[in-house]
């Protein structure tokens, strides 16, 4: 990003300086030190990121040290206010995550479709372009030479793809970075926002998603298949990774080089994928996971642990291949056997 503690200005609008005093009467917060409230702040940004600048917030006690000495506010329950460090104004309040949302939708918002022609005038196409009827490519977007695009594309602002890529009918693409000889077929949607909500005053209500989604080159993502941009940090798949129809990939995810996903696989937020693996279909892994590199998943395993490298797993809840196997030969004998009652 341009400015780390900033989402990137190609895909976001920043709507700053905001002061606190207004960001504590939209949220319903109480400062912790009233003469703070004319302080002024550009955005938000996740604890880890933090600067003099930004607001961020805090549902856990357990990361008070992972707020950075130099940020400028943070959202903060009443019992953790006393975590923050000296030069960090505390905003109080019971839904810390949830008034950060709040905040985050007044200081920053995604870049708008405006209107005028289909190919916006900001937009830059090197040579050998081809764009099929339909197609729509927003502001300040850049589309490498020898990139094909079938009908009704569309190519959100700023968006950035490489030299020799093919993407498919009806494909959407926004807030993403693509490299090059990417292939996105029909009906793919790259950079919708990730699966974020949070309980507020007035029941649950969306966490903005402000990050962005990298596909390094080579990467192929099937028919219908989904990559949700990053809630802060950035959605990846590493180069040469392979994605089959009707995946589903979360926010926040990295999946390694030279993986292969296949069809209705769903990856949840948070999750990182080692380089080589490959994943059957209809796998599942629950989300802040890691899946060592090498590993290989049965079909319609389910992951609720760490996978170290290498592994060979199958299985609901998944576990080492083998022991799956020997579990489950077990349970048919134990269903076979004569004498006891049966259904």
């Amino acid at each position: 990003m341009a400015d780390s503690n900033l989402p990137d200005p190609r895909f976001y609008e920043h709507l700053g300086p905001v002061s606190l005093g207004e960001l504590a009467a939209l949220t319903g917060a109480r400062l912790a030190d009233p003469a703070q409230a004319d302080r002024a702040v550009l955005g938000v940004a996740i604890l880890s990121r933090a600067g003099p600048q930004t607001v961020a917030f805090l549902t856990d006690r357990r990361h008070a040290g992972a707020v950075r000495p130099d940020t400028g506010a943070c959202f903060v329950g009443e019992r953790d206010a006393g975590l923050l460090p000296a030069g960090c104004v505390g905003l109080i309040t019971p839904a810390p995550q949830a008034a950060y949302a709040i905040a985050a939708e007044r200081l920053c918002r995604p870049r708008r479709w405006t209107g005028g022609p289909a190919v916006h005038p900001t937009a830059t196409l090197e040579d050998g372009v081809v764009l099929a009827q339909g197609v729509v490519v927003g502001a300040g977007a850049a589309i490498g030479a020898g990139t094909y695009l079938a009908p009704g594309v569309v190519i959100g602002p700023g968006v950035q793809i490489g030299r020799d890529c093919q993407i498919g009918a009806n494909a959407v693409i926004g807030f993403a970075l693509i490299g090059d000889r990417v292939k996105i077929l029909a009906g793919a949607v790259v950079g919708e926002a990730g699966f974020g909500a949070t309980l507020g005053s007035r029941g649950i209500i969306d966490v903005p998603q402000l990050g962005r989604v990298i596909l390094q080159d080579g990467v192929t993502l099937g028919a219908g298949t989904t990559v949700d941009r990053g809630a802060w940090d950035d959605t990846v798949i590493g180069e040469n990774t392979k994605i089959d129809n009707l995946v589903q990939i979360g926010h926040n995810v990295v999946v390694g080089r030279n993986c292969v996903l296949a069809s209705q696989t769903g990856i949840s937020g948070s999750v990182v994928i080692g380089d080589g693996c490959q994943l059957g279909g209809r796998v599942g892994v629950a989300d802040h996971l890691t899946v060592g590199p090498g590993v290989r998943l049965a079909a319609a395993a389910g992951v609720i642990s760490n996978v170290p490298a290498g592994a060979v797993w199958g299985g609901t809840p998944a576990r080492p291949v083998r022991r799956w196997l020997r579990e489950t030969a077990w349970l048919s004998r134990m269903a076979g056997r004569r004498g006891g009652e049966e259904a």
